[in-house]
């Protein structure tokens, strides 16, 4: 069964057809540690998450690199923001260093909770400033950059192609569209490859370079660094759609600029999340983390479920009623595969037949065609409830489908074991009764449970028991 992507270079989907047979060059834009990671960006690690998860379920041999900006981080090419790792550093009384490290490692242990795979090369920008300088000199050779006022541009009225693959208006772009442009620029859509002066005269992040000593610009480090692990050409290159106008616009023109050839030959792009209607945005202080979303008494699961209820592609509404039903529906799966084991072999088989085997087919299906995982969602609630299939084959499946979903079911629904085995037994026959609204047998076993000195309780989410006090 072959995969097929959206892909944002042409905007449809197609099918997806590797450089090298069986293998996949995978780069992932990373976060920017001057600040936690909020549940916006997470949900693009997620949908990123699903994609390599789906390409390794076909058998494909994946490497996966993503980068981490610990560089000083202004507010945009022109340098005309504080740095934030400067500000949060005097804020905090910690050095830059201290401060980039301390959010790349809540951003992981964020990424670890939410059960998203650690990327194969992990790469700081800190440690690649030759590569971003060497990147910066074969531009230069091939007559891209220009200097002003001490810092290096990127002329865009160099690059044919510049504006293509966001479908910018080049003559806009020509007329100086944007509100306020930089003075230093020749034109409008020019970015910064290298400052060796700004307006902070004690900028803490400097490095020394031909031009004298400086710092990267907002998007040489992802050019530079893909290309240093993957090659001049590589397959698949990820990120939000925030990133297409300009991010991924300069990184294409810099990349192709330098090698002279097509760079990437598919483009994903994850949606945005909102909150009132509005982007989550750490510039404008609406965002919530994912320690936020513990506090209100979620697991990172959840969140990862609810994502999983909205294709990639679509923008999607965050609230706590959205929120409650997902912990609910994951609750309720988690249930549901519990007493499966109870019952059943509580390990997967190798294989399924008959109506299993269909179910299995399904989801394979939507998730190879660009992702579906809303759909792959509802093939796995028909599966674990359709009676005409056996415990043991609902089991093997769904534990299939979840090596692309990564919820942890295998590792979640161990059997607890706080009570004897017979009292499991009861709870288990229970449930049943009640799924076959056999209410009167339902009663009858909350009646023997009770005399057992276990209280039994329906709710929305579920049964729960407790021993009587």
């Amino acid at each position: 069964m072959s995969i097929r992507l959206h892909n944002t270079k042409t905007r449809s989907v197609e099918p997806f057809e590797p450089i090298e047979d069986g293998k996949v060059g995978l780069y992932t834009c990373g976060p920017t540690v001057w600040n936690y990671a909020h549940i916006g960006n997470l949900r693009t690690y997620v949908f990123e998450d699903v994609l390599r998860r789906t390409l390794e379920y076909h058998g494909y041999d994946i490497k996966h690199v993503m980068n981490v900006t610990d560089v000083g981080h202004l507010t945009g090419d022109g340098d005309d923001g504080e740095d934030k790792m400067i500000k949060g550093a005097r804020e905090t009384g910690q050095t830059v260093w201290e401060i980039a490290q301390h959010y790349t490692d809540s951003f992981f242990n964020d990424t670890d909770q939410l059960n998203i795979l650690r990327p194969h090369v992990i790469c700081k920008a800190t440690d690649h400033i030759e590569d971003m300088i060497g990147l910066i000199q074969k531009l230069d050779e091939r007559g891209f950059v220009y200097e002003s006022a001490g810092n290096l541009f990127f002329d865009t009225t160099k690059f044919e192609r510049y504006g293509e693959f966001a479908r910018l208006d080049r003559q806009s772009l020509k007329l100086g569209a944007r509100i306020a442009v930089d003075e230093e620029k020749k034109n409008p859509a020019d970015f910064a490859l290298w400052f060796t002066r700004s307006k902070y005269e004690h900028h803490i992040m400097v490095w020394d370079s031909p031009w004298g000593k400086g710092y990267p610009g907002w998007h040489i480090e992802c050019s530079a660094m893909s290309m240093k692990y993957l090659g001049d050409r590589f397959d698949i290159h990820c990120g939000g759609v925030d990133h297409i106008p300009v991010h991924h616009t300069n990184e294409i023109a810099q990349s192709e600029g330098a090698t002279g050839k097509a760079w990437v030959n598919y483009w994903l792009h994850g949606e945005f999340l909102l909150t009132e209607k509005k982007k989550m945005a750490k510039s404008d202080g609406n965002f919530l983390t994912l320690a936020g979303i513990i506090d209100m008494d979620y697991e990172p699961l959840d969140y990862r479920y609810f994502c999983l209820g909205a294709h990639y592609r679509t923008q999607l509404q965050f609230s706590a009623d959205a929120m409650n039903s997902a912990r609910a529906a994951r609750k309720g799966i988690v249930d549901r595969i519990i007493r499966l084991r109870e019952k059943a072999d509580p390990s997967p088989h190798e294989t399924v037949t008959g109506k299993a085997e269909v179910y299995l087919s399904r989801f394979k299906e939507v998730l190879s065609t660009d992702l579906n995982a809303p759909k792959g969602l509802a093939e796995l609630w028909s599966l674990i409830k359709d009676e005409t299939v056996s415990d043991d084959d609902k089991l093997t499946v769904a534990f299939e489908m979840d090596k692309i979903f990564g919820l942890g079911l295998y590792s979640s629904t161990t059997v607890p074991r706080s009570l004897d085995d017979p009292l499991l037994r009861l709870i288990s026959l229970r449930e049943e009764a009640r799924e076959r609204r056999d209410y009167s047998r339902a009663d009858d076993l909350r009646e023997e449970l009770k005399k057992r000195g276990i209280i039994v309780e329906d709710t929305p989410e579920g049964t729960r028991w407790q021993r009587e006090k």
